[in-house]
């Protein structure tokens, strides 16, 4: 099996599958940062969203994309953590970004912090899919 990253890896099953999962997992993030921004700041909402992200991306990448359903899950939860540590500074830095330098720069208002949250969401998909697979979900 080939332990290095490869751009091959982009054109696989395995890739489908995990953005598949993660697109809903995104959409249950993006979903429930409009709920939580109802009542909390949009910086706060990103951060509650993107638990509710994670956790749902966990659940499907464990079950769907990496075959990993036996054991090891404390381990592979961890190391998930790890690999969104990352991905949620990606995701904060290209969601203020967005809202705060260049939409205003180029005047752009109509639904500028779901579009600027939804390209923070969208940006660190390829860096995850290989952290996920040679890190969190490896044998």
């Amino acid at each position: 099996m080939n332990k290095r990253p490869h751009i091959k890896d982009y054109f696989t099953r395995q890739f489908i599958m995990f953005f598949l999962c993660s697109t809903f997992a995104a959409g249950v993030n993006f979903g429930s940062r409009i709920l939580f921004n109802i009542v909390v700041s949009f910086e706060v909402s990103v951060v509650f969203a993107y638990g509710c992200g994670f956790f749902t991306a966990f659940v499907l990448n464990k079950m769907f994309v990496f075959d990993e359903k036996q054991g090891r899950t404390r381990q592979q939860l961890f190391g998930f953590a790890v690999v969104n540590v990352f991905a949620f500074v990606q995701t904060m830095g290209f969601s203020i970004f967005f809202r705060s330098m260049v939409f205003p720069a180029i005047g752009f208002i109509l639904f500028a912090d779901e579009i600027a949250h939804l390209i923070g969401v969208g940006v660190p998909m390829f860096t995850s899919f290989l952290g996920h697979k040679y890190f969190s979900f490896r044998r």
